[in-house]
């Protein structure tokens, strides 16, 4: 599956949360997670070296439609409160992947 979509957020969890937040993020890619659904090609979560409570999620999706669709579900909704509840400030933006090295 090739990745056509990406979307990446670069989240201020309130002081002290990071670690809470990193874990419930990687929950993601678990089992009914909003990132196990099969058209996620990928989710990667990364920590600022020098600020612990700044953490990153860089996804890949098949299509805009995809992310769109995974992400109107309620597990997904009830999922993205959760991580709202322990961020302070987030920037999000869309990407187009144009290639790198992934998983496969």
């Amino acid at each position: 599956m090739k990745a056509t979509y990406g979307f990446r957020a670069t989240m201020n969890a309130l002081p002290g949360q990071g670690d809470t937040l990193t874990e419930l993020l990687l929950s993601a890619v678990s089992d009914g997670g909003p990132a196990s659904n099969p058209s996620c090609v990928f989710f990667l979560v990364t920590r600022s070296a020098s600020h612990r409570d700044v953490v990153h999620v860089t996804e890949g999706w098949v299509s805009k439609e995809a992310h769109a669709e995974n992400f109107s579900r309620e597990v997904s909704r009830a999922f993205t409160a959760k991580v709202g509840a322990l961020v302070s400030d987030a920037q999000y933006g869309d990407d187009v992947p144009a290639g790198g090295k992934f998983p496969r």
